[in-house]
């Protein structure tokens, strides 16, 4: 007996791929102790994750919109077996890189992220095993590449505005892995700031309250042009080489760099010291002062039963080696909670309609944000109406 969640396919070989999904991850909440298990890492079958589960189920949506669209094999609605012959697991894919089999009309056409085709991926493959097991499928390449830019930045900064409204009414914990509050409403509000000003680990690292403008309007960035690792990663992206190239260079290894290479980073390393720390100042979106108000309430109480100074903005949340929570945490330890939680936030939030995965790491989402400072054609100051 088909159940209602097979049901409402339209095409047999749908119809069959989301019967087969139905014993490894039944939607009833009654069957899903008695799951079937699935291939998992290294071939052991395993019982899915409920944040798998979600992902089997968003690609078998995808699956329902891209049959019967005419890139897709003329078979590809018969029976389940047509859906992964090579044909027809290329024309799903193209479709699926383009943003086309987006669950939400409004959003279709907009280019799915690396992070999403890497899960499409490996549900095709886990879908793939249930549905016509023994049969070898082809499988499309994700290439292992950094998040780039593909459209406006502006266009990106919106879409990860949302995900930080959607992130802050999401779950804490899903399948064994949690977030505590305390930690989320500081990896919102921290990547907030980052949207809002491009500022890097090192430069968030000795963010103070009082770089934050009364009403949360602003916020000043001290921008230090002279730290060293900041200048090779600096001219690495004016120069589109590796970052490890122009410390190489910097530290006399020029024997496998071009005469005019060594040339050009030298140069650009001399203007980018010459250039003196600078102060910033950006404008918060209303999204950011709502984020880093929560953050500043949970600081307060982490920062009240502590001795000495107070004035870090980002402070631990933990006790650690390097002493009770409330105290301002490091540039490592920035990079490293940024890291882990989103990694948490991307499991929570997974198949949650809207969800797009948060960049891993710190850098790429600087690197996909073109903030414009405070200033008006004069170089003068803003008047932003915060005090």
């Amino acid at each position: 007996m088909l159940t209602m969640s097979v049901q409402r396919y339209s095409a047999p070989s749908v119809r069959q791929l989301a019967a087969a999904v139905e014993r490894v991850a039944p939607r009833d909440p009654a069957t899903w102790d008695g799951r079937e298990k699935a291939p998992g890492a290294g071939g052991i079958p395993v019982q899915v994750s409920e944040g798998r589960a979600r992902q089997l189920w968003m690609v078998v949506g995808m699956y329902a919109r891209a049959v019967g669209r005419e890139e897709m094999p003329k078979r590809s609605s018969r029976e389940v077996a047509q859906l992964f012959t090579p044909p027809a697991v290329r024309a799903f894919w193209g479709l699926a890189v383009a943003g086309e089999l987006r669950h939400w009309e409004k959003d279709a056409g907009k280019p799915l992220p690396v992070a999403t085709l890497r899960t499409v991926r490996d549900c095709l493959k886990i879908l793939a095993a249930v549905a016509v097991p023994g049969r070898r499928v082809k499988l499309p390449v994700v290439e292992d590449a950094e998040l780039k830019p593909t459209v406006d930045p502006r266009q990106l900064t919106a879409v990860y505005r949302e995900l930080v409204d959607l992130a802050g009414e999401g779950p804490l914990e899903l399948d064994g892995r949690a977030i505590r509050a305390q930690e989320r409403a500081r990896l919102l509000a921290m990547v907030s700031v980052v949207l809002d000003t491009g500022a890097r680990v090192g430069e968030l690292e000795r963010m103070n309250v009082d770089d934050l403008a009364p009403g949360l309007g602003e916020v000043r960035v001290t921008r230090r042009p002279q730290h060293s690792d900041r200048g090779f990663e600096e001219v690495a992206y004016r120069l589109g080489v590796a970052q490890s190239t122009v410390s190489k260079v910097m530290a006399g290894e020029t024997q496998r760099a071009s005469h005019q290479l060594v040339h050009d980073i030298r140069r650009e390393m001399e203007a980018f010291r010459a250039e003196g720390p600078r102060v910033e100042r950006y404008a918060l979106s209303e999204a950011s002062r709502v984020a880093v108000g929560r953050w500043l309430d949970v600081r307060d109480g982490l920062v009240a039963g502590i001795e000495g100074g107070k004035s870090a903005l980002w402070v631990t949340v933990l006790q650690s080696k390097a002493g009770p929570p409330g105290i301002r945490i490091r540039a490592q330890g920035l990079g490293q909670s940024y890291g882990r939680g989103v990694n948490v936030l991307n499991w929570l939030m997974a198949g949650r309609p809207g969800w797009e995965p948060l960049p891993v790491r710190m850098e790429q989402l600087r690197r996909a944000v073109d903030p414009v400072p405070l200033e008006d054609e004069e170089g003068a100051p803003v008047d932003t109406g915060c005090r």
